[in-house]
């Protein structure tokens, strides 16, 4: 990228972390960061748009609708008033906003409505965080932010729900492994993404598989 699209870069990731400096650990700057850094990497073997990406991927949490009552609108807006305020293209625009509106996991489960390839690597880069060490922190993160148990045995997952049925899901934290993070690593669209997914799905299972052995009493 030149140096216009450089500083755009930093000029995005200096307003996002002022943005969330006071939100919940696991939807924080960290996070952001951590998708962007995926997004590079994934960049150094995926084609793709890196300006479109990047941006996407800086601005893809800045208003999470599970923090401002469920609305899916407000995280596009606040991006696109931020993004046209810098002087780039329209098509660049609206890319980025697509991305955001259309990128996330609970919008999979009603089928997708929009795709780019742009998108496809910072679904990637998302899921990564979503999975593995990182991934069970920011799930039992996120369940104690909103009080949700850490399991119970007669709450079983639900394993085919709706978006509405996802977005207002109060069950056990385990079952949310069952309900989208075990899920993740069959989703991934590039062969890098796949290739590093498959590490952290297993470290997934082998902490469910010592989760249950101490919840029983057996280690």
């Amino acid at each position: 990228m030149n140096s216009t699209a450089d500083l755009l870069i930093e000029k995005t990731a200096a307003y996002v972390k002022q943005q969330l400096v006071d939100a919940e650990g696991g939807h924080d700057w960290w996070h952001i960061q951590r998708v962007w850094n995926n997004c590079k990497k994934l960049l150094e073997t995926e084609k793709a748009d890196p300006l479109v990406v990047q941006l996407a991927a800086l601005l893809h949490d800045i208003a999470d609708p599970k923090f401002h009552d469920g609305n899916e609108e407000l995280g596009p807006q606040i991006a696109k008033d931020f993004l046209e305020g810098q002087g780039i293209s329209h098509e660049i625009v609206e890319h980025v906003i697509n991305i955001i509106r259309h990128m996330s996991f609970k919008n999979s489960l009603e089928g997708p409505s929009f795709t780019s390839k742009e998108m496809k690597l910072v679904q990637d880069a998302d899921k990564l965080d979503a999975i593995g060490a990182i991934g069970i922190a920011r799930a039992f993160n996120y369940g104690g932010f909103k009080n949700h148990s850490l399991y119970d045995p007669t709450i079983p997952p639900n394993l085919h729900m709706t978006k509405e049925e996802y977005k207002k899901s109060t069950a056990p934290t385990i079952n949310h492994f069952y309900e989208k993070l075990l899920l993740l690593k069959d989703m991934m669209h590039s062969e890098s993404a796949k290739q590093m997914a498959e590490a952290r799905h297993a470290y997934m299972e082998s902490y469910l598989d010592q989760f249950y052995k101490e919840w029983a009493g057996e280690q």
